[in-house]
């Protein structure tokens, strides 16, 4: 039997194990927090009983992942649960615009660009899990349903902005910016609009469902189906270089998977690494940041449209343009006035997180890389925008601003919740240009983290599509 470590314990960590585990190598994860589970965890942040995810929150991919579906994680409890609403966008006038499990209320609800936004995504729904197939790979594969991933890639080359303005009202128009501002930059730029075709015809095809229990749910399945499997979990364990994980297991491990940002990777890797891959791993681009907020709220958000009240998920930003002119300030390094806030009201698919009439309510807003300054008044002022007398309702606050996020998880360099810039080239070519991402230049060595294919989100594709990679070089099954 072979031997495997695994540095970090997020998601695509333990995936990544687990497909080790799968092919009967003995595997050990290490993990430098007292606690496993990276992005993926959840705690009492405000008040006793109000439970927060403390970063990822939602989760389209997870449930349309095909390596964790493969898993069958409702074994170890992993329940998914889905709001009434699973999206909803507001605007200054009372309007907004939803996206749901049912298109076709969806559509009703977009007036006269409902049958415009039926006819683009239609067939995206239709295909979803053939192209979800596709797109959680690196980009550059053989696909196995060429016409349905060529259609797709000729619409996702556009710039978000230009795809948004094909809608003739602003909330359509701005439905889809929101969706497509989980890029994370600018929406002016080529590729920006394969985001928001994604994300908003997960909506439609698969909800945007959140773990009962909370995000750490999900970790805590993972981690039984590798207990399961023989792999072994160590905390606060910090990786400093390949010589210490060698002592770990007696020896050198025929595999060693790095669920770490790129600059973890040079600095466990040191001068392992050779130069081609130490220059293209330097020249990485992070991403702008997150600045977090968690409340205790007592009752529910007083929106002005009824609709949010039921949405699990509501885009906090205004009108497309709005959304487009404050991603490209913050991408540039300004922070707006109204940054775009995501705003989670997980509670109503999941009322086991409040506590009585206290609920917990989640937002982050994008603000600049590394920015150091206090976005909380910014978030707040963002949902009394859309929620008048909100603020009378918050009885408890807990912040995160990028600093604490990079200290929480080491992979959100700068607060980069994305694990790098979702630029063009990094959209196609992610950590550095190769056709082998995955691997470090080093016999046995890959990096598993999202700064690889297929990028952000809690599906444990990047972890399983490399640990693939080291089997296939190993010539194990």
């Amino acid at each position: 039997m072979g031997t495997a470590v695994v540095v970090g314990s997020g998601p695509n960590g333990l995936a990544g194990a687990i497909r080790l585990a799968q092919a009967g190598l003995a595997v050990t994860v290490v993990e430098a927090q007292g606690r496993p589970g990276g992005g993926a965890r959840s705690s009492e942040l405000t008040v006793p009983g109000v439970l927060h995810d403390e970063c990822a929150a939602f989760h389209p991919t997870g449930v349309a992942s095909p390596f964790l579906a493969s898993l069958r994680l409702d074994r170890h409890g992993l329940r998914w649960s889905w709001p009434e609403v699973d999206l909803a966008h507001p605007l200054d006038d009372g309007r907004a615009g939803v996206a749901s499990r049912d298109l076709h209320a969806s559509v009703a609800t977009l007036g006269e660009d409902g049958e415009r936004w039926r006819r683009t995504f239609s067939p995206i729904v239709r295909r979803f899990d053939d192209l979800m197939g596709e797109v959680l790979q690196p980009v550059v594969h053989l696909p196995r349903h060429p016409v349905s991933f060529g259609r797709f890639g000729a619409k996702a080359l556009l710039p978000a902005t230009w795809a948004s303005a094909r809608f003739r009202d602003d909330p359509a128009r701005a439905l889809f910016m929101g969706a497509a501002a989980h890029a994370f930059g600018r929406l002016d730029t080529p590729l920006t609009t394969s985001v928001g075709l994604l994300l908003a015809a997960s909506a439609h095809a698969v909800g945007w469902p959140v773990a009962e229990g909370g995000t750490e749910a999900i970790t805590r399945a993972l981690l039984a189906e590798l207990a399961e499997l023989g792999g072994r979990v160590v905390t606060d364990f910090c990786a400093d270089s390949l010589e210490q994980l060698h002592d770990l297991v007696g020896g050198r491990p025929d595999v060693v998977l790095l669920d770490t940002a790129p600059a973890g990777a040079r600095r466990i890797l040191g001068d392992h690494l050779p130069a081609r891959v130490r220059r293209g791993l330097t020249r990485f681009r992070y991403g702008p940041a997150a600045f977090k907020v968690d409340l205790a709220v007592e009752g529910d958000i007083p929106w002005t449209n009824e609709t949010c009240r039921r949405a699990g998920t509501v885009h906090l930003g205004g009108t497309a343009e709005q959304v487009a002119a404050v991603e490209k300030d913050t991408a540039r390094g300004r922070m707006p006035e109204r940054p775009f806030v995501l705003l989670g009201q997980q509670y109503l698919a999941d009322p086991s997180r409040s506590s009585g009439p206290v609920n917990p309510v989640y937002a982050y807003a994008h603000v600049p890389h590394g920015y150091t300054g206090d976005a909380t008044d910014a978030i707040l002022g963002q949902v009394e925008r859309f929620a008048p007398g909100f603020r009378d309702r918050v009885l408890a606050v807990s912040t995160r601003g990028p600093a604490a996020l990079e200290t929480y998880n080491a992979n959100y360099v700068g607060g980069d919740i994305s694990a790098g810039a979702n630029t063009a080239r990094q959209l196609l070519f992610r950590p550095r240009p190769t056709l082998d991402p995955y691997w470090l230049g080093i016999d046995g060595v890959y990096l598993c983290s999202s700064a690889t294919p297929p990028g952000g989100g809690v599906h444990g594709m990047c972890g399983f599509n490399a640990a693939e990679r080291a089997l296939r070089r190993l010539g194990v099954g």
